[in-house]
Protein backbone atom coordinates (compact mmCIF):
# COMPACT_ATOMS: atom_id res chain seq x y z
CA UNK A 1 0.00 0.00 0.00
CA UNK A 2 1.36 3.75 -1.09
CA UNK A 3 0.68 5.98 1.66
CA UNK A 4 1.10 9.82 0.88
CA UNK A 5 1.52 12.13 4.01
CA UNK A 6 0.76 15.37 4.34
CA UNK A 7 -0.36 18.63 7.16
CA UNK A 8 -1.16 22.13 7.74
CA UNK A 9 1.45 22.55 10.42
CA UNK A 10 4.71 22.34 8.23
CA UNK A 11 7.00 19.28 6.98
CA UNK A 12 8.90 20.17 10.41
CA UNK A 13 5.81 19.73 12.54
CA UNK A 14 5.78 17.17 15.52
CA UNK A 15 2.84 15.71 14.65
CA UNK A 16 3.65 14.52 11.24
CA UNK A 17 6.49 13.15 12.39
CA UNK A 18 3.97 10.95 14.68
CA UNK A 19 2.00 10.30 11.49
CA UNK A 20 4.82 9.03 9.96
CA UNK A 21 5.57 6.34 13.21
CA UNK A 22 1.92 5.59 12.85
CA UNK A 23 1.26 4.66 8.81
CA UNK A 24 4.78 2.64 8.44
CA UNK A 25 2.79 0.29 10.88
CA UNK A 26 0.40 0.04 8.45
CA UNK A 27 3.23 0.49 5.07
CA UNK A 28 6.73 0.59 4.21
CA UNK A 29 6.03 3.40 1.01
CA UNK A 30 4.77 6.04 1.94
CA UNK A 31 5.32 9.53 0.44
CA UNK A 32 5.55 13.05 2.10
CA UNK A 33 4.76 16.26 0.97
CA UNK A 34 3.65 19.17 2.95
CA UNK A 35 3.69 23.12 3.58
CA UNK A 36 7.18 23.82 4.17
CA UNK A 37 5.51 25.99 6.94
CA UNK A 38 2.38 26.20 8.89
CA UNK A 39 -0.78 26.64 6.70
CA UNK A 40 -3.23 26.56 9.66
CA UNK A 41 -6.36 27.77 8.85
CA UNK A 42 -5.81 28.14 4.83
CA UNK A 43 -9.20 26.11 4.22
CA UNK A 44 -9.24 24.50 0.86
CA UNK A 45 -7.33 27.15 -1.00
CA UNK A 46 -4.91 26.81 -4.12
CA UNK A 47 -2.14 29.44 -4.88
CA UNK A 48 -3.10 31.24 -8.15
CA UNK A 49 -1.55 34.39 -8.01
CA UNK A 50 2.38 33.52 -7.42
CA UNK A 51 4.36 30.22 -8.55
CA UNK A 52 4.92 27.40 -6.18
CA UNK A 53 8.14 25.85 -5.42
CA UNK A 54 8.99 22.26 -4.83
CA UNK A 55 11.97 21.16 -2.46
CA UNK A 56 12.94 18.02 -1.79
CA UNK A 57 14.54 16.74 1.23
CA UNK A 58 15.22 12.93 0.66
CA UNK A 59 13.85 10.36 -1.87
CA UNK A 60 10.56 10.34 -0.68
CA UNK A 61 10.26 13.73 1.06
CA UNK A 62 8.87 17.04 -0.41
CA UNK A 63 7.51 20.53 0.74
CA UNK A 64 6.09 23.19 -1.05
CA UNK A 65 5.92 26.78 -0.72
CA UNK A 66 2.13 26.70 -0.59
CA UNK A 67 -0.98 25.43 1.19
CA UNK A 68 -2.05 22.09 1.98
CA UNK A 69 -4.03 21.57 -1.21
CA UNK A 70 -0.94 22.58 -3.04
CA UNK A 71 1.00 19.58 -1.47
CA UNK A 72 -1.31 17.29 -2.30
CA UNK A 73 -1.83 18.33 -6.11
CA UNK A 74 1.92 18.31 -6.38
CA UNK A 75 2.41 15.81 -5.20
CA UNK A 76 -0.29 13.75 -6.86
CA UNK A 77 0.75 15.61 -10.46
CA UNK A 78 4.41 15.75 -9.88
CA UNK A 79 5.94 13.99 -6.96
CA UNK A 80 4.47 10.40 -6.74
CA UNK A 81 5.16 8.29 -9.63
CA UNK A 82 2.19 6.59 -9.06
CA UNK A 83 -1.14 7.74 -7.58
CA UNK A 84 -1.35 6.53 -3.54
CA UNK A 85 -3.60 3.84 -2.67
CA UNK A 86 -4.21 6.25 0.79
CA UNK A 87 -3.79 9.71 1.94
CA UNK A 88 -3.48 10.37 5.67
CA UNK A 89 -3.36 14.37 6.79
CA UNK A 90 -2.26 15.19 9.99
CA UNK A 91 -1.70 14.80 12.75
CA UNK A 92 -2.72 18.23 13.39
CA UNK A 93 -1.76 20.31 16.15
CA UNK A 94 -5.21 20.62 17.69
CA UNK A 95 -9.09 19.68 17.10
CA UNK A 96 -10.19 20.21 13.81
CA UNK A 97 -14.20 19.34 14.81
CA UNK A 98 -17.58 20.85 14.44
CA UNK A 99 -17.48 23.48 11.79
CA UNK A 100 -13.71 23.84 12.20
CA UNK A 101 -13.56 21.84 9.46
CA UNK A 102 -13.94 24.15 6.88
CA UNK A 103 -11.43 26.42 7.89
CA UNK A 104 -9.07 23.42 8.45
CA UNK A 105 -5.82 22.88 5.98
CA UNK A 106 -5.96 19.61 7.61
CA UNK A 107 -9.27 18.74 6.91
CA UNK A 108 -8.67 20.29 3.01
CA UNK A 109 -5.61 18.54 2.22
CA UNK A 110 -7.69 15.40 2.80
CA UNK A 111 -11.05 16.93 0.61
CA UNK A 112 -8.05 17.51 -2.09
CA UNK A 113 -7.08 13.54 -1.55
CA UNK A 114 -10.76 12.37 -1.94
CA UNK A 115 -11.78 14.67 -5.40
CA UNK A 116 -8.76 12.99 -6.62
CA UNK A 117 -10.67 10.05 -6.23
CA UNK A 118 -8.11 8.90 -3.10
CA UNK A 119 -9.13 7.15 0.15
CA UNK A 120 -8.27 10.06 2.40
CA UNK A 121 -8.48 10.45 6.43
CA UNK A 122 -7.50 13.78 8.06
CA UNK A 123 -6.31 12.98 12.02
CA UNK A 124 -6.11 15.48 14.71
CA UNK A 125 -5.38 16.20 18.41
CA UNK A 126 -7.40 18.13 20.22
CA UNK A 127 -5.35 19.67 23.43
CA UNK A 128 -6.38 21.58 26.85
CA UNK A 129 -5.09 25.11 27.40
CA UNK A 130 -2.58 23.70 29.71
CA UNK A 131 -0.68 22.11 26.18
CA UNK A 132 -0.77 25.36 24.41
CA UNK A 133 2.81 26.14 22.47
CA UNK A 134 5.57 23.42 21.61
CA UNK A 135 4.24 21.07 24.16
CA UNK A 136 1.24 19.92 22.99
CA UNK A 137 1.08 15.74 23.97
CA UNK A 138 0.78 13.41 20.90
CA UNK A 139 0.21 10.23 23.18
CA UNK A 140 -3.99 9.36 21.99
CA UNK A 141 -3.03 9.69 18.63
CA UNK A 142 0.12 7.74 18.81
CA UNK A 143 -1.27 4.78 20.88
CA UNK A 144 -4.60 4.95 19.38
CA UNK A 145 -3.67 5.91 15.49
CA UNK A 146 -3.01 2.20 13.89
CA UNK A 147 -6.53 1.08 15.68
CA UNK A 148 -8.22 3.62 14.33
CA UNK A 149 -7.07 3.52 10.67
CA UNK A 150 -6.67 -0.31 10.01
CA UNK A 151 -10.39 -0.89 10.18
CA UNK A 152 -10.72 2.04 7.46
CA UNK A 153 -8.55 0.38 5.04
CA UNK A 154 -10.96 -1.99 3.55
CA UNK A 155 -14.03 0.01 4.71
CA UNK A 156 -15.92 0.95 1.10
CA UNK A 157 -15.68 5.05 0.69
CA UNK A 158 -18.61 6.38 -1.27
CA UNK A 159 -17.11 8.90 -3.91
CA UNK A 160 -16.32 12.44 -3.13
CA UNK A 161 -15.86 10.98 0.85
CA UNK A 162 -13.29 11.07 3.27
CA UNK A 163 -13.46 10.58 7.25
CA UNK A 164 -12.21 13.29 9.78
CA UNK A 165 -10.48 11.58 13.24
CA UNK A 166 -9.86 13.59 16.27
CA UNK A 167 -8.18 12.19 19.57
CA UNK A 168 -9.18 13.36 22.66
CA UNK A 169 -6.49 15.67 25.22
CA UNK A 170 -5.88 12.43 27.44
CA UNK A 171 -3.40 10.39 27.81
CA UNK A 172 -3.41 6.70 26.42
CA UNK A 173 -5.04 4.85 29.49
CA UNK A 174 -7.64 8.08 29.43
CA UNK A 175 -9.05 7.09 26.18
CA UNK A 176 -12.63 5.67 26.73
CA UNK A 177 -12.88 4.11 23.05
CA UNK A 178 -14.10 5.55 19.43
CA UNK A 179 -17.27 6.66 18.53
CA UNK A 180 -18.81 6.96 14.61
CA UNK A 181 -20.71 10.46 15.33
CA UNK A 182 -21.89 13.37 13.17
CA UNK A 183 -19.83 16.74 12.75
CA UNK A 184 -21.05 19.04 15.31
CA UNK A 185 -21.74 22.96 15.23
CA UNK A 186 -19.43 25.53 16.46
CA UNK A 187 -20.45 29.03 17.23
CA UNK A 188 -18.02 30.98 15.77
CA UNK A 189 -19.72 34.57 16.52
CA UNK A 190 -18.33 34.12 20.29
CA UNK A 191 -14.96 33.89 19.16
CA UNK A 192 -12.92 36.22 20.38
CA UNK A 193 -10.16 39.32 18.18
CA UNK A 194 -7.51 40.46 20.23
CA UNK A 195 -6.03 43.76 20.21
CA UNK A 196 -3.01 44.71 20.67
CA UNK A 197 -0.19 47.40 19.53
CA UNK A 198 3.21 46.21 17.74
CA UNK A 199 6.91 47.23 19.28
CA UNK A 200 5.93 50.21 16.72
CA UNK A 201 2.94 51.67 18.29
CA UNK A 202 0.61 50.35 15.73
CA UNK A 203 -2.43 48.63 16.31
CA UNK A 204 -3.05 44.90 15.63
CA UNK A 205 -5.80 42.43 15.50
CA UNK A 206 -5.59 38.48 16.30
CA UNK A 207 -8.34 36.07 16.14
CA UNK A 208 -9.16 34.02 19.26
CA UNK A 209 -10.83 30.67 19.63
CA UNK A 210 -11.39 30.74 23.28
CA UNK A 211 -15.07 31.13 23.88
CA UNK A 212 -16.79 29.73 21.09
CA UNK A 213 -19.90 27.27 22.16
CA UNK A 214 -21.57 24.38 20.81
CA UNK A 215 -24.66 22.98 20.38
CA UNK A 216 -25.02 20.18 23.48
CA UNK A 217 -26.94 17.03 23.14
CA UNK A 218 -26.54 16.06 19.44
CA UNK A 219 -24.25 13.40 19.66
CA UNK A 220 -21.48 14.86 17.59
CA UNK A 221 -18.10 14.88 16.96
CA UNK A 222 -17.96 17.35 19.76
CA UNK A 223 -19.52 15.46 22.55
CA UNK A 224 -17.51 12.43 22.02
CA UNK A 225 -13.86 14.56 22.73
CA UNK A 226 -15.48 15.99 25.50
CA UNK A 227 -16.55 12.50 26.78
CA UNK A 228 -12.99 11.45 26.38
CA UNK A 229 -13.70 9.27 23.18
CA UNK A 230 -11.72 9.44 19.84
CA UNK A 231 -14.11 10.89 17.53
CA UNK A 232 -14.96 9.65 13.51
CA UNK A 233 -16.81 11.36 11.32
CA UNK A 234 -17.43 10.71 7.24
CA UNK A 235 -17.42 13.86 5.54
CA UNK A 236 -18.44 14.89 2.30
CA UNK A 237 -17.39 17.48 -0.50
CA UNK A 238 -21.80 17.77 -1.65
CA UNK A 239 -22.65 20.85 -0.16
CA UNK A 240 -25.90 21.15 -1.64
CA UNK A 241 -28.62 21.60 1.03
CA UNK A 242 -31.11 18.80 -0.74
CA UNK A 243 -33.97 19.86 1.37
CA UNK A 244 -34.09 23.59 -0.15
CA UNK A 245 -33.94 22.57 -3.60
CA UNK A 246 -37.68 22.16 -4.22
CA UNK A 247 -38.70 25.34 -2.68
CA UNK A 248 -35.71 27.40 -4.72
CA UNK A 249 -36.97 25.69 -7.65
CA UNK A 250 -40.38 26.67 -6.88
CA UNK A 251 -39.39 30.67 -6.72
CA UNK A 252 -38.24 30.56 -10.40
CA UNK A 253 -40.80 28.47 -11.75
Amino acid sequence: MRILLTNDDGIHAPGLQVLERIASRLSDDIWICAPDEEQSGAGHSLTLTRPVRLKQHDARRFSVTGTPTDAVTMALKKVMPDKPDLILSGVNRGANLGDDVTYSGTVSAAFEGALAGVRAIALSQVYTKEGLGANVPFDAAEHWGEQVLRPLLDTPFADRTLVNVNFPPVGTEGVKGIRVVRQGFHDYARGSVVEGLDPRGFPYFWFGLHGIEHTPGHQTDLEAIADGYISVTPLQLDLTHEASLAALAGRYA
